[in-house]
This record gives C-alpha cells, structure tokens and sequence, in this order.
C-alpha cells in the first residue's frame, strides 16, 4: 500500500468513526447489548469456554458497562479480534468499545480517532525463555530469535531495547497470538516478548509450561485498558466510570457480597450506590448504575482475585494493587 492510498483510507476510518459515534449510547439501548471488542483468547483477560462463556478482566469492563445500562451484566456480544484488525473494527462501528489488552500511547490516543478510557491493568513488556537456554537476564539475549505478534507495540518496544543495547536479534512476527505461542513452542524462535501478564498467561498454552521461565526485565510501559471512538463524550463517560466504579468501590470496601449491608452507609458510600445524588442521570443511566455493576461484575479487587490472582497465573496485585495500599490504582470520587 502507497502512502497516498494510507492517508485516504484512514481519512475515510475517521471520517466513519466521527458519524458512528454520535448517539452511541442511544444506539446500544436500541439494539439491546453492548459490541465489545476483546482478545481471540488470553487467559484472564478475555477467553471463552466450550460452552463459549467470555470471562477475564477485560470482559468485565464490558460486563460492567452492560449492568450500568441495561442492570444485566449479559446484555454483551462479544468480537473475538487481533491486535492488527482491533482499531480498524472500533473506528468503523462494527464494536463499540474494545476491551482487548491494549497500550494507551500517544499515537493511538491522538491519531486513530478513538480515546482510552482509563487504566484497567498497568502492565510492561518483558520476555519469556527456556530455562534450558540458560539465560537469567535480557541483556544476555544478543543473536536471539524473538515471536512476537504483528500490529503491537511489543515489536517498536524490542527494536529500541535490542538497539539500544547494541544487541542483534532477529524478528519472528505472526498476526495471530496462538500463531506466536506455537511458533515459540515449536522452537522456530529462541524467545517470546509481549506484556509480562501476556507472558504468564500464555505460557499456560505451552507443552511443558515448567520448562519457561519469565525474565525479571521490564522494557517498557504498558497501560493497558478499554477505547471507545473520539466524539462522544457521553459514552467515553459511560466507559471510564464504569471502571471508576469498580475501583472506588474496592477502596470503600464495598463488594458483590456485602453491597446490600452498605446501603445507607457514609455519605460517599451512598452516593457510590445511587443513594444520593444525581449521578447516573448525568451519564445517561439508572441513578444504581454502579450498584448494578458492584452486585452483578464486583469491584476491581474481586475482578482481578477471580480471573488473574488464581491458577495457573497466580499473577500479584504489584502495582495494580490500590493506591492506598501501595499501588497505583486510583479513581476519582464519586460527588
């Protein structure tokens, strides 16, 4: 593709995206359900069952959304899409909101016509190798064949981490997660490099998943969480506050569990509930929004523990961990 021909097809996507995005909610309340872009498969982000249930962190945003809107967690259709095909699917209209393991960065966030809605999941790249390659360290990694997946920031993040430490390397790229994890598997390539979460998460899928080891570097920053398309305020707002909700409700101490026991609580916990307020009239839902999304998905912590914390990722709250617990997870108040 010349460069004439790339600037006019994505002045056309944007163009697309700007009259698809209009009214979004409106559209989402008349067909019943929200389109939810998420991962072809990702342990404990976004992956479904033999009986084609989605679960992981990033189909709780959409679950949330779902319960703030229609008070039905369910109401959600999910599009299983790779990370080449992901933006292209969100300007056009065919989703509504990607929830897909995805790195906010100042390109994406300016250039593609669409906007990050916040943080669900602070994460860095890093690199996965045999234990029996004998390795300890990615500076050690100099003439190694690295997968990676197409269409990411993984394979920019590697050429300036090789680069700048004089190292060579060769890529192994494929458009498709699973294409990359049993090339890696096969031995067509001595490391794999993705999100360090991508890491545990894949290694899963491998033959003898004790035989890999993940490295302690971390090569970059990878905030990862849900888009919605620019020029529409109101969903933006629908999008990022229903993953506000989940965070303060985790700071309030307020869960799926005890929610009903919390009714008529503090003054901020009532307003968190749709007790006080005019809050959800304001986004264009139910004065419960977020009580529906608390009693229907769970907070933040209760997401994390049920698809990340538990076997076989057992991945740590690290940073993701709250801010007054030591992490950086921090959402504005509800008032």
């Amino acid at each position: 593709m010349n460069k004439i021909t790339s600037t006019v097809m994505m002045a056309s996507l944007l163009a697309i995206s700007a009259s698809t995005s209009a009214a979004t909610l409106d559209d989402v309340i008349g067909k019943g359900f929200v389109q939810c872009g998420v991962s072809q498969g990702l342990p404990g982000f976004s992956q479904f069952d033999d009986k084609g249930n989605w679960s992981g962190v990033d189909v709780d945003i959409c679950r949330a959304m779902a319960a703030a809107i229609f008070n039905d967690s369910e109401a959600v259709k999910y599009t299983p899409l790779s990370a080449k095909e992901r933006f292209t699917a969100l300007q056009s209209g065919e989703i509504d909101v990607l929830s897909r393991n995805t790195t906010w960065t100042a390109t994406r966030d300016t250039a593609l016509g669409l906007n990050f809605a916040g943080v669900n999941y602070y994460d860095g790249q890093g690199f996965l190798v045999r234990k029996d390659l004998g390795v300890n360290d990615a500076l050690e990694l100099g003439g190694a064949a690295v997968c990676t997946q197409t269409g990411t920031t993984t394979e920019l993040n590697v050429s300036d981490y090789f680069r700048a430490n004089n190292l060579e390397y060769t890529i192994v790229a494929y458009e498709k997660a699973d294409e990359v994890v049993a090339a890696y598997d096969a031995g067509r390539c001595d490391v794999y490099t993705t999100d360090q979460s991508g890491l545990y998460a894949q290694r899963t899928k491998l033959k003898d998943p004790s035989a890999h080891k993940v490295l302690p570097n971390v090569i970059s920053k990878e905030p990862l969480g849900p888009v919605v398309r620019q020029g529409d305020d109101q969903w933006f707002n629908v999008t990022r506050w229903s993953l506000f909700c989940m965070i303060n409700a985790e700071e309030m101490g307020v869960t799926s569990k005890n929610i009903k026991s919390k009714m008529g609580g503090d003054p901020a916990t009532k307003r968190l509930l749709g007790e006080e307020g005019s809050f959800g009239e304001n986004l264009g839902v139910s004065p419960t929004w977020c009580a529906n999304i608390v009693s229907q998905v769970g907070n933040y912590g209760e997401s994390f523990a049920r698809n990340l914390s538990v076997p076989p990722l057992n991945i740590s709250r690290g940073v993701n961990e709250l801010w007054s617990k030591g992490g950086i997870q921090y959402a504005p108040p509800i008032r």
